[in-house]
């Protein structure tokens, strides 16, 4: 079976949290709750520190903060209309289509585990869950899209058995 995520770890401490197979589990139930086929897709996940992370988000979004989790789609499928489900993408076994890049901070995230009583691996599992979501298109800038996005992702987060993280 083709990987779907091409896993970089730019913080070893990265490596003892499973990240590759926590994303590669998050990102296919993903797709897969989507009606999409995980082998028809791929996407890069870059596990770093919050130093990493607070210098990409001050270069793409003008903060330079650390934050959890940053997602760059490969390609606009946001919805027009609010609460609209987004344009999903067509991609192939025999030609991958590339959803993009998503960037992961080890602290930030452990911390808000420690601060939400989660386990890191629930808590990673979710973040995978909802940049993946942003991949493809889904956002939580207008309120039809946030309750669009909240519902999806609560879903997908169950079947994967993690407790709704907006109760």
């Amino acid at each position: 079976m083709r990987r779907l995520v091409d896993t970089v770890i730019e913080d070893a401490r990265w490596q003892g949290a499973d990240l590759a197979g926590v994303s590669e589990v998050a990102s296919r139930a993903t797709l897969a709750a989507l009606g999409l086929d995980p082998g028809s897709f791929e996407l890069c996940l870059m596990g770093c520190n919050d130093a990493r992370i607070a210098e990409l988000n001050g270069d793409f979004r003008a903060k330079p903060t650390a934050t959890n989790v940053l997602s760059w789609p490969s390609a606009e499928r946001g919805a027009a209309v609010e609460g609209a489900l987004p344009e999903m993408p067509n991609g192939s076994a025999a030609m991958p289509e590339e959803l993009g890049d998503i960037a992961i901070a080890w602290e930030t995230c452990n911390r808000e585990a420690d601060e939400q009583r989660k386990t890191l691996h629930n808590h990673v599992t979710h973040l995978i869950v909802h940049a993946t979501l942003h991949l493809l298109g889904y956002d939580h800038i207008r309120e039809g899209d946030a309750t669009l996005m909240e519902k999806t992702e609560t879903g997908i987060l169950a079947s994967l058995g993690v407790a709704d993280p907006y109760s």
